[in-house]
């Protein structure tokens, strides 16, 4: 039986879990609308390992979300992620954050579109099935009243992620469902990142990046 960290930092939400042969048991989290990775998520690993009386060097891997998400956020999340799995020793798993945060949403009919704010009214999106395979590839996309005209005349379509709430100003077919307030979480990492460790379905720690899906633009500060 597994015994996995899973670390989640591709959006606001600083977010660590402990799960056991897939089933998660500890979460610990916060979403302050802010990044404070940083400071908070070294913090919030150290808790759950004194809370439930576990050493570092008993957990079987680090899994982390490798993205899409926040260029900062997903750069604290492996980079911690790749320091515990060298100093542990331990293997490095990477969970694609829009499947993870698919998982939130329970169907037994219909899509699930998992998407993350990105610039103006663009979004990183992927589709997937009621069962959770991936129908289509993530994208970095512009939303108009047509977008996903395609799954909506087909049936119910469940919109999740932080990227809901622009997009149900643009889209108002009856078929679909806007699920609030939802962030990818390490709640849902478990069961994911368990099923790579049976397979041995493992990251090179030392080469292993975020998967960004578009390159990082630094800009420049306006002139005072």
């Amino acid at each position: 039986m597994a015994l996995l960290l899973n670390i989640e930092t591709a959006t606001t939400n600083c977010s660590v879990s402990l799960s056991k042969d897939g089933e998660t048991f500890a979460l610990k989290e916060d979403n302050d609308k802010g990044y404070s990775h940083a400071e908070r998520l070294h913090v919030y690993i150290k808790a759950l390992f004194e809370e439930h009386n576990i050493e570092s060097s008993q957990i079987d891997a680090v899994a982390v979300s490798k993205g899409p998400g926040s260029y900062t956020g997903l750069r604290i999340g492996v980079s911690t992620a790749k320091g515990l799995c060298f100093a542990l020793d331990k293997p490095l798993i990477s969970v694609s954050t829009l499947k993870a945060l698919a998982h939130q949403v329970k169907t037994d009919n219909g899509v699930i579109v998992a998407m993350l704010d990105a610039r103006r009214m663009e979004v990183y999106a992927s589709v997937f099935d009621a069962n959770y395979n991936e129908i289509r590839e993530i994208k970095a996309e512009v939303l108009d009243a047509d977008a996903y005209a395609f799954y909506l005349e087909q049936g119910k379509v469940y919109f999740v992620g932080n990227g809901v709430e622009k997009t149900k100003t643009i889209i108002t077919h009856p078929n679909a469902v806007f699920v609030d307030d939802k962030l990818p979480s390490a709640r849902e990492m478990g069961a994911l990142a368990d099923l790579k460790y049976k397979k041995s379905d493992t990251e090179d720690v030392a080469y292993f990046e975020p998967y960004y899906l578009k390159d990082f633009v630094a800009l420049k500060p306006k002139a005072k």
